[in-house]
This record gives structure tokens, sequence and C-alpha cells, in this order.
């Protein structure tokens, strides 16, 4: 009880007016160059996503509850996306590593807010599809407007709920020890390391936060899933079969390609001390520009009215 006390101690900390952002450690010379497809990937994250916010705002054959989880999947890959690269590129190309204390708390406070809403957002997509694919008389009832809604408002509140003690962790701390974060961004384990003071509280508290998180979600993932794949392959007709795990296919995809770097870069900032700063770094990059960049990618192949729509939108735009 004493230690915990201890760390919670209410002495005034010391902040740095400025943290120094090391970009990608090792790679110094090379991140000039590796800017150049970061910023073409933000290019196409930023404008895949708000064409399919556009096109999902405004057709209204699209306002179900697939598209408008789409269009939250959206909104919150530009966020994360924008909350990162803007800075990263201006490490990259302008050197310019400083960011203020209370700036680098919001970046924090914004990658990993709208990280736990893209959790949850996902989360939300496979149970809809679970109550389309095995309910699907009952699925417009089930998931309403009305539902739709609270589910996506429910993410963003557990996000900045979880999250918000980050920043109030943090800046109980005192920084008085080098202030260079070995990272192309503000992420909370690599400025906790940064802290001359006890961090356990803070250790404790984001391995909480993850699994409660992630470990939540995986699991409704995975059990939305499961239960698809068994309604499915007592389907009758091989081509509702076929288009059903069409459907499942894509947002498998996206699954994947949110969940493998976030888990990679979770268990190495805890872990994995044999892995190189610069692949891990590399990957918590691409973990917040590869997802962003293929989701309207993705949907927009692979969903056939969006497609569809995005071709017109195209086609009028040209004429």
């Amino acid at each position: 009880m004493r230690g915990f006390m201890s760390s919670l101690n209410f002495t005034t900390p010391f902040h740095p007016p400025t943290f120094l952002l090391a970009g990608i450690p090792g790679l110094e010379k090379e991140q000039f160059w590796i800017a150049f497809p970061f910023c073409i990937m933000y290019t196409i994250a930023v404008l895949g996503n708000i064409t399919l916010l556009i096109i999902i705002k405004t057709e209204p054959s699209l306002h179900e509850p697939m598209y408008l989880f789409l269009a939250m999947l959206a909104f919150t890959d530009l966020v994360l996306s924008t909350s990162t690269l803007p800075k990263m590129l201006g490490i990259f190309w302008l050197g310019s590593r400083e960011i203020g204390f209370l700036s680098c708390l919001a970046q924090l406070f914004f990658i990993h807010t709208f990280s736990s809403v893209e959790s949850g957002v996902l989360m939300a997509m496979a149970l809809d599809r679970y109550f389309a694919i095995c309910y699907p008389l009952r699925h417009s009832s089930i998931l309403s407007m009305r539902v739709v809604v609270a589910l996506g408002i429910l993410v963003l509140v557990r996000g900045v709920l979880l999250v918000s003690p980050f920043c109030f962790l943090l800046h109980r701390l005192s920084f008085c020890q080098h202030h260079v974060i070995s990272h192309s961004y503000c992420e909370h384990m690599a400025v906790v390391k940064l802290a001359c003071g006890d961090t356990r509280v803070n250790v404790i508290y984001g391995l909480f936060v993850a699994f409660v998180v992630t470990g939540f979600d995986i699991v409704l993932i995975f059990v939305s899933y499961t239960m698809i794949l068994r309604v499915v392959m007592r389907l009758s007709s091989t081509d509702t079969q076929l288009k059903a795990v069409s459907t499942c296919a894509s947002h498998a995809c996206v699954i994947l390609a949110f969940y493998v770097p976030a888990l990679f870069t979770f268990l190495t900032h805890r872990f994995g001390q044999s892995v190189p700063p610069h692949v891990h770094i590399m990957v918590a990059n691409l973990y917040l520009l590869v997802p962003p960049m293929l989701n309207p990618i993705i949907y927009g192949v692979r969903t056939k009215q969006l497609c569809e729509k995005m071709v017109l939108l195209f086609q009028q735009k040209g004429a």
C-alpha cells in the first residue's frame, strides 16, 4: 500500500517544455526517403476515406448498418492517420523533431482513443455480419438506426474514458532524464520510459486497458465469425455460401491489417527487447498507416454497391 501511495506522489512534477521525437532510430539517414511512400499512403488514406464518407452520406440507399459502421471506420481512420502523419513527415523531411509537452499528451490521447474506437467499430461490424447472416429477417429490427448510433457513441465514450487516465498519470510524473522519445510519435509506453519516478501504475493501467479493449473485442469478433461459419456451412446453396464468405473475407482482411501490427507493437514494447528498434518503430508507423489506406480500397472493391457508387461519382466529376 505504501509503495502504491508513493507512486502517486503529489509533489510538483517537472515537465520539460518540449520533447524530441527521434523518428526511426537506426534509420535517421534513410527516413528522408521512407517519408515518400508514407506520404503516398497517407494521401490515399485521406482521399479514399473522404470519398467513402461523401458517398455514404449522399446516397440514401447506403444508410444501412454495414455502411454506417463503415463511415465510422473511415472517420476514425482519418483521425488516426492525421494525428501522426503530418508531424511524422515534418520530422523526416524538415527535421522538425520538437513537440510540446501538452501537444505530446494530446497526440497520445487521440492515437490511443481512436485506436480503441477502431477496435470497437471492427467489433460492431462483426456483430452486424453475424446478425445479417444468422438472422437475416430480424437484422434491420435488431440493428436499427438508433442501435447503430448508440454503438458508435458507446465505443467512442469507452475510448475516451479508458485513455484519459493515460494523460493524467503521465502528467503527474517528472521527466528529469533525457527528453528524446525513441519513436516517430508520442506513444504511451515510449513516453513512460522517459519518466524518472515510479511508473508501475502507468504500466499496469496500460496493460489493463490493452486487455480490456483488445481482449473483449477480439473475443466477440472470434465468436461472431465462428457462429457465421457454422451457419454458412449449413447453407444448401453454394452461391449463397460464396456470397456470405466473400462479404466476410473483406472484413477479415481489415481485422488482420489492424490487429496483427497492433499486437506486435504492444508485445514488443514489453517483451521484445531483442527486436531491433527500427523494426519496432516501422511496424508501429505502418499500424497507423496501412489500415486507413487499405480499408477504403478493400471495401470499395469488394462491396458491389460501394464500387458502383464510386464509379458513378468519378464519372460525374469527369463529365
